[in-house]
């Protein structure tokens, strides 16, 4: 159940006020789903199921109280640039790196705010191409606003700029003058 975490930060962005009651079938997923209430300052209360059930009754809001009301989020993500230099993420085992890549992009992709821009350099642009196990969450946050920029002379340097997909084609400038001018740059790869 380990995308339980994804279903229910929809379900707490959805609910005005309430309680959303998970079940997980593990200490990790109970462990997540504990730690996305509280990053949210929600209460929550776990109770035990069965062997390796857990029950997590979330309260989010309340009569009078305004959610988050006592959480203070900074608005980082107001001009936030992701840079990915690789179709892998970490450094490691190439199949793990594809595997945890794809991860993060539909965990952008599923987690609001959106950063305003992602950029692709290196090895990242195959991303951003035909054949990409990530392009249809990469069409989705460019749908929903999210500038997606690919290194034109990565492109040519790989012979795929006619097999872009998602976004547009930028140069080094264009990559620098979002990062500089973000105000939070994460970078992978």
């Amino acid at each position: 159940m380990s995308k339980t975490s994804y279903n229910d930060k929809k379900e707490l962005d959805n609910l005005s006020s309430g309680i959303v009651t998970t079940i997980v079938d593990n200490e990790v997923a109970k462990d997540n789903v504990s730690k996305l209430a509280a990053s949210y300052g929600y209460s929550f209360i776990i109770d035990k199921g069965k062997e390796n059930e857990y029950y997590i009754h979330i309260t989010k809001g309340g009569i009078g109280e305004e959610p988050n009301s006592n959480v203070c989020i900074p608005d980082t993500f107001k001009d936030l640039t992701i840079a990915i230099g690789s179709d892998k993420m970490g450094v490691g085992g190439e199949e793990l790196g594809k595997i945890l890549m794809k991860s993060f992009i539909y965990t952008v992709k599923e987690t609001t705010p959106w950063p305003a821009t992602i950029v692709f350099f290196n090895s990242g642009v195959y991303l951003t191409c035909e054949g990409s196990e990530v392009l249809e969450d990469l069409k989705a946050l460019a749908n929903e606003g999210v500038e997606i920029i690919s290194c034109g002379t990565c492109l040519d340097y790989y012979n795929i700029k006619d097999k872009l997909q998602a976004g547009e084609i930028g140069n080094m400038y264009s990559i620098y003058e979002k990062m500089r001018n973000a105000n939070n740059t994460i970078n992978i790869g």
